[in-house]
């Protein structure tokens, strides 16, 4: 979604603002952090450089609706600079009904902090999918993936070193129309993973998944909805889970889809679970049609996002 062809984007926002200002502000509530050169690929594509781009986002932050720091891993001299909504930048766009509410607000010191990264690629996930369905005539729009989303996996409250809910790192929504014409709407799960944990550790949230699959909340009834698993509430079909690996060489991430392989086989529950694991450098430069994926359960033929075989089209 460029600026082009985000007008119905544009509606409910503050006003007085320019429409890619308007545009700005909904996205950066949503993701929270994102890199002036994340917000380009996003929203002025067609342009070289991001000259408006960073007028635009200059205005919004003299307005006092957004602010920024840099970007803790980049070199000196010219650090890029990541962007987040001030309060009342927050409080600007909060009340829009097209957005999922978000309780948590990140700070300038949450800004700056060691977390930049882990928020970065999982916004440069949803970047990488909002880019390919630009070339490959799908749907994906920036607002397309909401990242840190909860979901309760036990009733009552944490306690015995077992959570209550699943968090995962992003539910993205992708609209694939294939050659003949049919369209086929596809949820996702995210879980990056930039080897900065134990693959056990990884393992641990992939079994939180599977008890998601299986949870029913209790009822004070023996009635329907008592047997009736809770994330029918929120999908029509439960969300495949991709998982996309980054940071290290690519012989240590090979290494590690292996681990994740026998972890998952040593585990009935996450064998049931369609779950593919790929490298954001793979989704950015072949795209999720592409045979990028490898499945954690059964067969280890690459296939695409989707789990199709060969990158075959979507059935």
């Amino acid at each position: 979604m460029s600026l082009e062809t985000t007008e119905s984007t544009a509606s409910a926002r503050p006003a007085g603002l320019s429409r890619l200002g308007q545009i700005l502000l909904p996205a950066l509530y949503q993701h929270r952090l994102m890199a002036t050169s994340q917000l380009h690929r996003l929203f002025t594509p067609h342009a070289r450089r991001p000259v408006y781009l960073r007028q635009k986002l200059q205005e919004l932050r003299v307005g006092g609706l957004v602010d920024a720091t840099a970007r803790r891993t980049a070199r000196r001299g010219n650090p890029e600079l990541l962007w987040y909504l001030t309060a009342r930048g927050a409080d600007a766009v909060a009340y829009d009904p097209t957005l999922p509410r978000r309780g948590y607000r990140i700070s300038p010191q949450a800004a700056g902090s060691q977390l930049q990264e882990h928020t970065l690629t999982v916004v440069d996930t949803g970047v990488a999918f909002v880019d390919w369905a630009r070339r490959l005539g799908d749907e994906c729009s920036p607002l397309d993936w909401e990242p840190e989303v909860a979901h309760r996996i036990r009733d009552g409250e944490s306690r015995g070193g077992t959570e209550a809910f699943m968090i995962a790192d992003a539910v993205l929504r992708y609209t694939h129309t294939a050659a003949d014409g049919r369209r086929r709407m596809l949820s996702f799960f995210i879980e990056v993973d930039r080897a900065t944990m134990q693959t056990t550790r990884l393992a641990a949230k992939l079994a939180a998944y599977a008890r998601y699959q299986h949870y029913v909340p209790a009822g004070g009834s023996r009635s329907r909805s008592s047997t009736r698993e809770a994330w029918r509430d929120h999908y029509p079909a439960f969300p495949r889970l991709l998982i996309v690996l980054t940071g290290p060489s690519d012989r240590v991430l090979a290494n590690r889809v292996q681990d994740l392989r026998a972890l998952a086989a040593a585990d009935p529950r996450v064998s049931q679970l369609a779950v593919g694991v790929t490298t954001l450098r793979l989704l950015q430069d072949k795209g999720p049609l592409a045979p990028i994926a490898t499945r954690l359960s059964g067969d280890a033929t690459p296939t695409d996002v989707f789990l199709n075989p060969s990158g075959g089209p979507c059935a």
